[in-house]
């Protein structure tokens, strides 16, 4: 990394305390690495400046596997759908991909040879790696409906593929950045009670349209694990499901969203089922998490945890309803504990609970009881409140399912960038 790199984006102890609901319940087993995706025996990754960003930073990044591997994929839900998406999807129903190119500056959306560039991309990658072009996962991140200059990005790959090595991990999260702050890369090794280990690993770009089923969002995860492409499908689609699938920092949702997992069957004694999907867990809940930290013009992280819930379905959907709402997310941004904010976002979520048995803490203090004001210092739940990441907790006092919803605060900032991000 350069002097001038961008800084990689890391969780710190705050954001780890107000996100002790969020991702797997038991880490055991679970051991932080370095060195992001590349950390995978048998993943590779570079970067090049192809020219597409008009800040000159890097943009076009690379990632193959040394041998053949396995992939499964979620894509966005947007009907206006990025043609890189869509191939992902068809290379993801046949099961394999070997390689993965990513550009930045550009969604290649909504343009007249959008789908055309996209195999552009595939094929010059394919061709440069020397891997089967029908195993070539696209992605595009940027600006949408202008025209991608291919050219520049042809031009490029061949920089980029010599610049694969074991140590560039970094460098192709750097390049797959948009207006995120720093790399987002999360590397763990797991091991589970036989003895029996592993590497997952990955890396992700995003910081806006995160909501409602994936977001602004660019993810490319490893493992040396085998799994069979179904069971490959089955592991990140549940991921993605507890981790992407529950972060909001707005409420509009992406054209390009991509989240890719590729197995290369290397490890020579992998986990079983169970301790593997954990570790997938593990990483898209750290990713997740940076994404919503890193949010545009946010200044504080909020855990929305619903607990004693009739069922998860329940518990999701009115934490999310809070998440969501721009006035308890202007309160997060004000260190205001306005806890009838909560009750009526809860309100308009659409499904039954008991009013009168909801408590509300924020941070710790309790500021609401059996759906009425608690006895509170206003001054001191504020003090509690003006902090980097903060908890809303919520007990309907119903059963015992949970869910929890990352969001971060409205800011002048977020409306400010939003205002002017294409001028």
């Amino acid at each position: 990394m350069t002097a001038d790199a961008p800084t990689p984006l890391l969780l710190g102890p705050g954001h780890r305390q107000a996100l002790r609901h969020w991702g797997p319940a038991d880490r055991t087993g679970l051991e932080t690495v370095d060195g992001g995706l590349t950390a995978v025996p048998g993943v590779r990754a570079g970067a090049t400046t192809s020219g597409v960003k008009a800040s000159g930073a890097p943009d076009l990044a690379v990632v193959v596997t040394d041998g053949p591997a396995t992939v499964g994929a979620v894509t966005t839900s947007n009907r206006v759908k990025a043609s890189s998406a869509v191939r992902t999807d068809e290379v993801a129903r046949r099961g394999a991909a070997r390689a993965v190119v990513i550009n930045a500056g550009n969604a290649n959306v909504a343009t007249r040879d959008g789908a055309e560039h996209t195999t552009r991309m595939a094929a010059a990658l394919a061709t440069e790696a020397g891997v089967p072009v029908d195993e070539v996962v696209v992605m595009s991140t940027g600006m949408i409906g202008v025209p991608l200059p291919i050219d520049r990005i042809e031009a490029a790959i061949p920089a980029a593929v010599a610049d694969l090595s074991t140590d560039g991990g970094q460098r192709a999260a750097t390049a797959m950045m948009t207006t995120d702050s720093g790399p987002k890369q999360v590397a763990v090794t797991v091991t589970d009670d036989t003895g029996a280990t592993c590497t997952v690993a990955g890396m992700a770009k995003g910081v806006g349209m995160m909501e409602p089923n994936m977001a602004t969002l660019l993810v490319v995860l490893a493992t040396d694990a085998p799994l069979p492409a179904p069971v490959a499908r089955q592991v990140v689609r549940r991921a993605a499901d507890v981790t992407f699938n529950r972060i909001t920092v707005d409420a509009d949702q992406s054209t390009s969203d991509q989240l890719v997992l590729l197995s290369t069957g290397q490890a020579a004694d992998p986990p079983g089922l169970q301790a593997l999907a954990n570790g997938v867990h593990a990483v898209c809940a750290d990713l997740a998490a940076m994404v919503v930290v890193d949010g545009e013009g946010a200044s504080r992280l909020a855990a929305v945890t619903v607990t004693g819930a009739t069922d998860e379905d329940q518990a999701e959907a009115l934490a999310r309803s809070v998440a969501t709402s721009n006035l308890v997310r202007a309160a997060v941004h004000g260190a205001d504990p306005n806890w009838g904010r909560i009750l009526m976002a809860m309100g308009n979520a659409g499904v039954d609970f008991d009013v009168n048995r909801v408590n509300i803490t924020c941070n710790g203090i309790a500021v609401c009881r059996f759906g009425v004001a608690a006895s509170f210092d206003p001054g001191q739940a504020a003090r509690a409140m003006d902090r980097d990441a903060i908890t809303i907790e919520v007990d309907l006092q119903a059963a015992r399912a949970e869910a929890t919803i990352l969001t971060c605060d409205l800011t002048e900032e977020y409306v400010h960038f939003n205002s002017a991000y294409s001028t």
